[in-house]
């Protein structure tokens, strides 16, 4: 009996566990809004996870934010402010892929309107023709749309 009441306890947490799903759109060319987004993802990650639930993250990058993926980000962007935000939001983006596992696209369409070339963008973004069409396939498979605009 006591085996049976352990294992509803444990059944029971584990039915109550929630996963979050949410796909972070990041257009905007505001520099210092951009690493502050970029932190409070993992901190949202975290405060999630710590109540026993799970978390699938994107990120889709576009328009004036695609110089975020740019391995030669200080040629592309020659503002001394907006350099050093970008390098902040850049080096967390890195953390929260390749340490927290979120997956990173960029538009090949605003690689092109920024003079990125695709062999510069960094090793752990995937390239998307169109992330239009990238954001609407997470939406359509459940995940919250988070705007960085």
């Amino acid at each position: 009996m006591k085996y049976i009441f352990l294992a509803l306890i444990i059944f029971s947490g584990i039915a109550q566990a929630k996963e979050y799903k949410a796909i972070f759109d990041c257009s905007s060319k505001n520099s210092g809004y951009i690493v502050s987004r970029m932190f409070l993802v993992e901190r949202t990650m975290d405060m999630i996870e710590k109540n026993g639930d799970t978390v699938k993250f994107a990120l889709t990058i576009h328009g004036s934010c695609a110089p975020i993926v740019s391995k030669n980000i200080d040629e592309v962007i020659m503002d001394e402010n907006n350099l050093a935000n970008m390098q902040k939001a850049r080096k967390q983006l890195e953390r929260l892929a390749t340490k927290k596992g979120i997956d990173v696209t960029v538009c090949a369409m605003s690689l092109n309107a920024n003079t990125i070339d695709k062999d510069d963008v960094l090793p752990f973004v995937k390239i998307s023709e169109n992330s239009f069409i990238d954001t609407i396939g997470y939406q359509n498979d459940g995940y919250a749309l988070m705007t960085f605009k």
